[in-house]
């Protein structure tokens, strides 16, 4: 496996040694010339308009989830105050039915709360996808106009030239195909 490894740097650095050029185009932003090209898919999604969209659009949604969150905590807490002060005049048998069904309640709530929670949380996750999946056909373009035969994750090269890194050019050709996204489209 060791050589195998070897075998592979060593083509990744042939291919990286022919040195990426920058191709000039009045149509579109400037797209590098080379074999291999890396991109950052985090700052991709993020630095995006899409992504912009999505981030806004989700810490309102988990503003507005938190605040219903306080209101109800405060409910709750004023629903077991009360109860709380009708013990002493409340038979046992008749005060631990009005907790348990109060326990119940509370247990209930915390699911469906937890519940929004994940939705709000995967409803970011299938947008990420949404976004990568949008952002394919134009980084296929890219990686054409580049003469590139791979496009690598950022994160999982060793080392490498910042020339090969298209992120902020990909950012600014999605930005121009996708806008704010499908349903936000400029």
């Amino acid at each position: 496996m060791a050589g195998s490894s070897a075998i592979y740097l060593a083509a990744l650095l042939s291919l990286a040694s022919v040195g990426p050029v920058v191709a000039q185009s009045t149509a579109a932003p400037a797209v590098v010339q080379s074999q291999i090209l890396t991109i950052d898919t985090e700052r991709l999604f993020a630095d995006s308009l899409f992504g912009k969209f999505t981030a806004r659009d989700y810490e309102s949604k988990g503003a507005s989830l938190a605040a219903e969150n306080r209101q109800i905590e405060a409910e709750l807490t004023e629903e077991e105050r009360l109860l709380t002060e009708q013990r002493a005049t409340m038979d046992p048998a008749e005060f631990r039915l009005m907790a348990d069904a109060f326990d119940a309640k509370v247990q209930a709530v915390r699911r469906t709360q937890e519940l929004k929670t994940r939705d709000l949380t995967q409803d970011l996750e299938e947008r990420r996808v949404i976004f990568l999946n949008a952002a394919g056909p134009i980084l296929e373009d890219i990686m054409k106009q580049s003469g590139a035969a791979v496009i690598l994750e950022q994160r999982t090269v060793f080392l490498s030239a910042t020339a090969i890194d298209i992120t902020s050019s990909a950012i600014a050709w999605i930005d121009a195909v996708l806008g704010e996204g499908p349903a936000n489209k400029n």
